[in-house]
């Protein structure tokens, strides 16, 4: 059972729309279908929210450090509310996949990810769940740091809210522990 959904992103207007703010966006899709509003916890160094699914209350956190650190804040987190690594979700950008494709995995390595390397350092496990948002990959020659950095095109754009969407549907699926099947539902598109 999910009881933390963690987005991953970077602090600062300049990066609100930007593909490495993917978890970001999808926990403000979250929260803006809720009666719920995201309040600054300090000692946690992130925003947190809180929503009702699938009948219980679950926990939303954006850290307000950048990606490389926001290990910090979700250790934190879990370690006040004494939550496992498996309780925890974190939404994520995801390189390797097409904008618009969304998967759901347990543990693994980081991949390159800054933000999934500092969460299993400060965690010490990686056998947390990620919801993985395609953004793509750059055109050959262009950086990844940039490309991650930078808004996509608005076609790009509706193919990751209509990841969204999808993944916002599964969301009590996912809280409830019906893992598996979302798995199915998802890595099978």
């Amino acid at each position: 059972m999910i009881k933390l959904i963690v987005g991953l992103g970077n602090p600062g207007r300049q990066y609100e729309e930007t593909r490495h703010n993917a978890g970001f966006l999808f926990l403000d899709e979250l929260v803006s279908g809720s009666s719920s509003t995201w309040a600054g916890e300090s000692r946690f160094e992130g925003l947190l929210a809180e929503i009702s699914v699938a009948g219980g209350r679950v926990m939303l956190l954006k850290p307000s450090t950048f990606m490389n650190r926001c290990g910090q804040a979700v250790g934190k987190v879990a370690r006040y509310y004494k939550l496992a690594p498996e309780e925890i979700l974190v939404v994520h950008d995801e390189l390797d996949f097409d904008a618009g494709v969304v998967r759901l995995k347990k543990d693994g390595g980081h991949a390159g990810h800054n933000g999934l390397r500092d969460i299993i350092v400060h965690l010490g496990s990686k056998e947390f769940y990620r919801l993985r948002i395609g953004v793509g990959r750059p055109s050959s020659g262009k950086s990844v740091a940039d490309f991650v950095l930078s808004v996509p095109s608005k076609v790009e754009r509706e193919l990751m809210f209509s990841a969204f969407d999808l993944a916002r549907g599964c969301v009590g699926q996912i809280v409830a522990g019906d893992v598996s099947v979302v798995m199915n539902k998802l890595n099978s598109g």
